[in-house]
């Protein structure tokens, strides 16, 4: 299970941030800041070998890599005969990648993706102290659409009054995309569009900013514990077993998963393991070679011997992706945990990376997955028990119907135990 991942390819719907990391594909759109007759130069020599590395690679590792050998019914011959001379007249990163991209679009996978180099770096540095403008980007089934998903605290995008649900057209006249970067005080121009249609021009400063932490934990209210997962990321399930370690059997567990892409699949079976009996089957994974593998509850839940028996939600919306819906699924179909949200989407197949001659990677499904009931999430999702959508006003207000939900869930749970305790025994 090394190396595998279960994260959502940004290319289609992944969380695309400016205070995190940039991990997708491109997107290329056509604004009035952009010259209708604009000349494309021809690529060098160099740019077009590199064009051709970058290509081929993808093209091969599809064909001998991806979990279904019939790629989905695709003629892949045919794909490289149309792709393969667009991607080497490409004349820059966005050009390239849109191309490959799009020839992997034909696969109607949502986890097939290609990141460019720059997308890469930012990954890469998604947690280290870095020049940011503090907003996140999310791409949604438009390729060519990116909403405003979350305006960091003190961060230069909300000082410049950007707001949650903008649409983000250009920076510096240029199209947004994934391969865009930004200098820790040089000025940029943003030219965003709000939810009336109405333009918004932005000028603001990158500046330097601590990472963000990838898991929180909020025990702010009696009686609550919420742990907030921002992706699968390594150490999630050592550092989930210490924050329940010692907590009081009367304390409700919340674990939000919202807008969570997904990561490393052993941290999702970390995770599991901290709230289901050890080595319970939960799923099964099935490569190219047709053989399935047993996923069972064995990860690693830090010093914890034993799972713990606290009540669990799961918060998911239309962002929880891959890891972030299969294990919402595998603890509402073990009946240890009520899912409290909106549906997920469906990007459910389990993934690895790989590098690309120039920096990029490539994103690939590597095996298919089935819950423990033999459930397909992929294209059909995770369905709430308590259907509790938020809106984008109530996020700009503060408010959070969504956890209110799960905490009057969980307590009506309680109320119930309760009284069934007190209830005599028949005779």
């Amino acid at each position: 299970m090394a190396g595998m991942s279960v994260k959502g390819s940004a290319r289609l719907f992944s969380l695309l941030l400016l205070s995190l990391p940039l991990c997708g594909g491109p997107a290329a759109l056509a604004y009035a800041e952009t010259p209708a007759a604009a000349v494309v130069a021809a690529p060098s020599r160099e740019r077009a070998r590199m064009n051709q590395r970058v290509f081929d690679t993808v093209w091969s590792e599809v064909r001998r890599g991806y979990y279904d050998p019939d790629l989905h019914g695709v003629d892949w011959g045919a794909a490289r005969d149309r792709f393969r001379p667009q991607a080497l007249a490409a004349a820059d990163d966005r050009a390239l990648y849109r191309v490959v991209n799009t020839m992997l679009d034909l696969l109607d996978d949502g986890h097939a993706g290609a990141s460019p180099p720059a997308a890469v770096r930012r990954q890469d540095a998604q947690y280290a102290r870095r020049a940011v403008m503090g907003m996140t980007l999310m791409r949604g089934e438009d390729p060519d659409l990116w909403t405003v998903e979350r305006v960091r605290d003190g961060s230069p995008a909300q000082a410049a009054g950007v707001q949650l649900g903008w649409t983000l057209d250009s920076v510096d006249g240029r199209p947004w995309g994934p391969d865009v970067e930004v200098q820790e005080g040089t000025p940029v121009h943003l030219v965003l569009t709000d939810e009336t249609g109405m333009r918004r021009d932005t000028i603001l400063t990158p500046q330097l900013m601590d990472g963000p932490q990838p898991f929180t934990a909020d025990k702010s209210r009696p009686g609550v514990l919420v742990l907030t997962v921002e992706q699968f990321d390594a150490g999630l399930g050592r550092w989930l077993g210490g924050e329940l370690d010692g907590l009081p059997s009367d304390v409700d567990v919340i674990l939000d998963l919202r807008a969570n892409p997904g990561g490393r699949l052993w941290e999702a079976e970390s995770v599991l393991t901290c709230f289901l009996p050890r080595d319970q089957v939960w799923a099964t994974r099935t490569g190219r070679n047709g053989r399935p593998v047993i996923l069972r509850a064995s990860g690693d839940c830090g010093d914890r011997s034993a799972p713990v028996a606290n009540p669990v939600a799961v918060l998911v919306d239309r962002g929880s992706r891959s890891a972030a819906e299969l294990t919402p699924a595998a603890l509402q179909e073990a009946g240890r945990g009520i899912v409290v949200g909106e549906k997920t989407i469906g990007s459910v197949l389990i993934a690895q990376e790989t590098d690309l001659p120039d920096g990029g990677k490539l994103t690939l499904s590597r095996a298919n997955f089935v819950t423990a009931g033999g459930v397909r999430l992929e294209k059909r999702g995770v369905t709430p028990d308590i259907a509790a959508p938020r809106t984008v006003s109530q996020r700009r207000a503060g408010e959070d119907p969504t956890l209110e939900a799960a905490i009057a869930a969980l307590q009506a749970q309680g109320a119930d135990r309760v009284r069934s305790a007190d209830q005599p025994a028949g005779l």
